[in-house]
């Protein structure tokens, strides 16, 4: 317990001021707690436990969780980013941790952003059948493309950027070794749920496995992302 109680480099005072704490613990919850959990619920959620696909499609519960936390993130990191800058001025560009902040900053601005651009839906039910995701045109491509490849990346980058905050607060030990079980636990529970399979095609999930629909004629986007049969045989 005293270990854990230590400062990371013990030749260092570990003196914050308030400012830089509660930046610290806004960019935290955003990035290490709350968008990893979008996460999560994006690539896992789409198809929920006890849902009866493909009878039953379309369950926008993922969706909704994905946007509330991204978007919360979003608000947080704004305030974090904010308080330290009203504080301290937004400078130290000589130090690693403001580097990788503002690389973070930048890829999930591009991530909002890209969300906005994505194009319509379109589909079955929807006013207008055709639209830029159920014919997944290139624009839907490369959005999909864009956003799972820089959102995995914003999500290492995270961690680095964390760590080196902490190291620059010279925070005590127990936050990264509580920061480092939970990430962990993260992991193991991806692992888990791609071994079951739930890694679902955003497609199939919103519009079933038929392949009447043309997005179920072409491979799905994102490693990892399975397809299911469809119990009827029209599935691919």
């Amino acid at each position: 317990m005293d270990w854990l109680t230590l400062s990371l480099d013990p030749a260092r005072d570990h003196l914050v001021d308030a400012a830089i704490a509660w930046h610290g613990r806004l960019m935290v919850l955003a990035w290490g707690i709350l968008i990893p959990l979008g996460v999560v619920a994006a690539r896992f959620f789409k198809v929920m436990p006890g849902q009866d696909w493909p009878r039953r499609i379309d369950n926008r519960a993922w969706w909704m969780t994905h946007l509330t936390l991204q978007y919360g993130s979003g608000i947080i990191m704004v305030m974090g980013i904010g308080l330290i800058g009203l504080s301290h001025g937004f400078k130290g560009l000589s130090v690693s941790h403001a580097w990788f902040g503002y690389a973070l900053l930048s890829l999930g601005l591009a991530q909002f952003l890209g969300g906005w651009l994505r194009g319509t839906k379109g589909g079955p039910g929807e006013p207008v059948l055709d639209g830029d995701h159920y014919n997944m045109t290139p624009r839907r491509i490369l959005f999909e493309h864009a956003h799972k490849g820089l959102g995995y990346l914003a999500l290492l980058l995270s961690i680095i950027t964390i760590l080196t905050g902490l190291w620059l607060a010279n925070a005590p030990r127990w936050m990264v070794v509580a920061l480092g079980l939970w990430w962990v636990g993260l992991l193991v529970l991806c692992f888990v749920l791609q071994k079951r399979g739930m890694a679902l095609d955003t497609y199939q999930a919103i519009w079933g496995p038929s392949l009447a629909h043309p997005g179920n004629r072409r491979k799905p986007i994102g490693w990892g992302v399975s397809r299911r049969q469809d119990p009827a045989g029209e599935g691919s």
